[in-house]
């Protein structure tokens, strides 16, 4: 079972090193990307969304996970936007009717896929914990 080590215990610098700045530099990367490839443009958005749900697995449970999701879903689609208005390409890819609404649907889905996380970690835990202390029963 993936089991990292809990966000809240982590210390501050890397809290915000893994909650706003990889965030940030994926979504840079991506704002990059979506200039010259679509494929690669989707690459990274795959690799952010498994990130995300891996995310949920650092926190108690999808509550408290989903505020993690929220905020780096926001900052990684703020960058990405900025990184493709610096970047000056025309995109490869659709980044929807407004752009300047992608920040609100990578939020959405990066609070959303943590909470999954935090939630399918919460279950793993729960069912170690039970069956740790569970005796198994046997036939007779």
């Amino acid at each position: 079972m993936y089991a990292p080590p809990l966000f809240r215990d982590r210390s501050d610098t890397a809290q915000l090193i893994i909650g706003g700045v990889v965030p940030m530099l994926i979504g840079g990367l991506a704002g990059v990307l979506v200039g010259v490839s679509a494929a690669a443009y989707w690459a990274i958005a795959v690799l952010a969304a498994v990130g995300a749900l891996l995310s949920g697995f650092e926190h108690s449970d999808g509550w408290d996970a989903a505020d993690r999701g929220f905020l780096s879903g926001l900052i990684y689609g703020a960058a990405l936007l900025l990184a493709h208005e610096l970047a000056g390409t025309q995109a490869k890819a659709s980044l929807g009717s407004v752009p300047a609404l992608l920040p609100v649907v990578t939020t959405l889905a990066g609070m959303l896929l943590a909470a999954g996380g935090g939630h399918l970690a919460r279950g793993r835990r729960r069912g170690a914990t039970v069956g740790s202390r569970t005796p198994r029963l046997q036939r007779l």
